[in-house]
């Protein structure tokens, strides 16, 4: 009797085991909310006041879209083109070189595979030191350092899908804009709470009415974490119900989302767009 009772509690227990597995499978998909919380434009910066090196950006930035270079780099990432990999050479104050600071965490605008790298801005980056001339010196750091390595003068130029917004203005110039960039909601591929909304104003109103406590996820530093918290120069009011853990990356707050330690992730579209294919396979 204790034997048969036995392989009898083994089974249930396997078969529990299983179901954990496959619920663990169903939750560990996610999916982007299709519908834009916010708006924004990205755009390069360089420190306050260097108007020689902005206009240059900008005459770089108008030949650019203007001859289809610009729009070859957008394919690579947004089309059927074929990412190019950008070396970084050694920082040498010795030798005449663009330092640009970035946040190499933010696929398709940049990130990195072995020593190269790659995105939207590397590229581009890319074209504007063989413009000037110059070599050039990719300085990667958390994306909260990046405005003020430029604005302190220990990088030259800030390409780190980088929003222009009020309070960075006042240590920065920005270039002309060059790409439009909206703020999306990635959850678990089960949750069906926001099914039924159309617009912005729909998803607005289930998030102010979520559970006090709920928790969300974003990059430190980005437009997603201040939508959340709140933000005066950005003009978010922010969710005094909701709670915004901090990430290094967009990528880790999905992996902590899938893990069951937040309920949502904010994020930008394109980013949020790479994340959730390289999840879902």
């Amino acid at each position: 009797m204790k034997k048969i009772t036995s392989l009898i509690l083994a089974a249930v227990m396997l078969c529990s085991l299983c179901f954990a597995f496959a619920s663990c499978g169903k939750s560990g998909e996610v999916k982007i909310i299709d519908i834009a919380l916010t708006t924004e434009q990205y755009a390069f910066a360089v420190d306050k006041g260097n108007t020689e090196l902005l206009t240059k950006l900008n005459t770089f930035l108008a030949e650019i879209k203007a001859n289809g270079e610009f729009q070859k780099v957008l394919d690579k990432y947004f089309a059927d083109g074929t990412p190019s990999g950008v070396t970084s050479a050694a920082r040498d104050d010795s030798k005449d070189q663009l330092v640009v600071a970035t946040n190499a965490a933010f696929k398709p605008f940049e990130y990195k595979e072995g020593d190269l790298f790659y995105g939207v801005d590397m590229e581009i980056m890319k074209l504007f030191a063989d413009y000037l001339k110059l070599e050039l010196v990719i300085d990667d750091m958390n994306f909260e350092s990046v405005c003020t390595a430029v604005a302190q003068g220990t990088c030259d130029v800030a390409a780190s899908g980088l929003t222009i917004k009020p309070d960075r203005q006042e240590i920065l110039d920005f270039s002309t804009s060059y790409y439009d960039a909206s703020q999306k909601i990635i959850c678990l591929a089960d949750n069906n709470i926001f099914a039924d909304c159309k617009e912005t104003a729909d998803l607005e109103a289930i998030l102010a009415k979520m559970a006090d406590g709920t928790k969300f996820g974003a990059q430190a530093g980005t437009t997603g974490y201040y939508y959340i918290e709140g933000d005066a120069d950005f003009g978010f009011d922010g969710y005094s119900n909701l709670e915004c853990k901090s990430y290094d990356n967009g990528a880790m707050a999905v992996q902590d989302l899938i893990n069951g330690n937040i309920d949502y992730v904010i994020i930008d579209d394109a980013p949020a767009t790479n994340i959730v294919k390289s999840i879902n396979g």
